[in-house]
């Protein structure tokens, strides 16, 4: 065998298992800044990332847009739905062994087609969960989580779990227990549950409240089932600010963790954030991690990005290095991701048609992160920033406003403390100072 996996047929003949060969690398298929084997900040860069393939997009995104069909042809389609889904399985673990890749994940109806009856679906599902074990065991690779597609089919249109259809509602149970059921037989390390149509287009025919009570039964419903499976892993919400309803109930992720602690599911749910949806929530990625991460949530990550002006979820690969490092600050001070990685939850751009395009695309979104990473760290390390950060709040470090902190002052103290000192001076924040400074160290030779 060759030093990456292939199935029955080799999807991407010509193109081997992509290396490290450094910034001076002028080979478009090689890493410049992903080492795996790279220790940054006291971990291996494979450890820090768990960098997993993503199935939905990967290997079902066809190019289409909502104003245009699809341009990508994939060399597995076939006219059999079962015999189109074990060459994707092929397609999966053989681009993410080039890649290196030591992860993967999926939505149900990605990896198997839906049949005519809850029953059939199952058995589909179940015949490609014994085919992705036995490639698992093949190549090494794991799963770092599936989940359930309960928003594509006509019946979600609606919701799922939040639907007014009780009927539909058990569908989608249905579902989320086959998930499960799927994930406990790979050896899953988590479960996510999907940013979909949890929501409502006008408030004219809706029930709020009902609709979040009937979400939080259905979460409390599928986390004891999994657990009664021998599912011991993390269950992670991805909070989802708009499209396709108007409002989401998953909004962001300080929402979420309102609605978790609110039902009491904060000790089995984490976050697992997504970029793109977090800007469309009016939000910046490092925004949306630092609530996570303040929480004790950060979960996982959906490693993309969105286009600025675009009003929708692009899904486009991550490159943008600023963002990536103001991400890694916050995973680095936050001690890592509680059991998750990061997901290419992104897709190739219309006009990308060359078979080539998804490992340029995957190895970018890797050297980003990895440029990221070791930036992050290099901040860290200097000094000033963090030093800055700390100074700025030494008030609350000593004094009144230790106190202030311990919960020992009324607010009559506060009123006594104000009334004592008189009036206070402007302290800069250094904005533009820290900009500078992240400049300096990104680019300073």
């Amino acid at each position: 065998m060759s030093n990456y996996y292939v199935g029955n047929k080799e999807f991407y003949p010509g193109i081997g298992k992509i290396p490290f060969e450094g910034p001076k690398s002028d080979n478009p298929l090689a890493f410049k800044f992903y080492d795996p084997e790279k220790v940054v900040a006291g971990k291996k860069m494979k450890d820090h990332f768990k960098f997993s393939l993503a199935y939905w997009h990967a290997f079902m995104g066809d190019g289409s847009d909502p104003f245009g069909s699809g341009t990508i042809a994939h060399p597995w389609d076939t006219k059999d739905p079962m015999e189109t889904a074990h060459n994707k399985a092929d397609a999966c673990f053989e681009v993410a062994t080039k890649l290196g890749m030591e992860y993967y994940c999926f939505h149900d109806r990605d990896a198997s087609p839906e049949g005519a009856s809850v029953g059939d679906s199952e058995k589909n599902l179940a015949k490609v969960v014994d085919l992705l074990k036995e490639r698992q065991k093949a190549t090494g690779i794991k799963l770092l989580w599936n989940t359930a597609n309960a928003f594509n089919h006509p019946r979600y249109s609606n919701g799922a779990s939040t639907n007014p259809d009780f009927d539909v509602l058990a569908h989608a149970a249905a579902q989320v227990k086959a998930a499960l059921d799927a994930n406990v037989a790979l050896g899953g390390q988590n479960y996510v549950f999907w940013g979909g149509r949890e929501g409502y287009m006008s408030l004219l025919n809706t029930d709020m409240k009902r609709e979040l009570s009937h979400m939080a039964q259905f979460l409390s419903l599928s986390r004891d089932y999994g657990r009664k499976i021998g599912f011991k892993g993390n269950f992670f919400i991805e909070p989802k600010p708009k499209e396709p309803t108007t409002h989401q109930y998953d909004y962001d992720a300080a929402t979420v963790v309102g609605f978790l602690k609110a039902n009491g599911l904060d000790k089995d749910f984490l976050l697992n954030i997504e970029a793109n949806h977090a800007t469309l929530a009016g939000h910046s990625f490092a925004h949306d991690l630092q609530v996570a991460a303040d929480n004790g949530m950060l979960g996982s990550i959906d490693a993309n990005r969105g286009d600025l002006f675009l009003g929708w979820d692009t899904d486009q690969f991550p490159t943008n290095v600023y963002d990536a490092i103001e991400a890694m600050l916050v995973v680095l001070r936050a001690g890592g991701l509680k059991g998750g990685g990061f997901n290419f939850d992104a897709k190739l751009r219309r006009n990308s048609t060359d078979a080539d395009d998804i490992f340029h695309a995957h190895i970018g979104g890797m050297d980003t992160f990895a440029l990221g990473l070791t930036l992050a760290d290099k901040i860290i390390t200097d000094g000033r920033l963090e030093k800055f950060r700390s100074d700025r709040y030494a008030s609350f470090d000593s004094g009144k406003g230790k106190d202030f902190e311990a919960g020992k002052l009324s607010l009559v103290d506060l009123r006594d403390h104000a009334a004592s000192v008189g009036e206070t001076k402007l302290t800069s924040g250094k904005q533009e100072y820290l900009e500078n400074l992240i400049n300096q160290v990104m680019f300073g030779c």
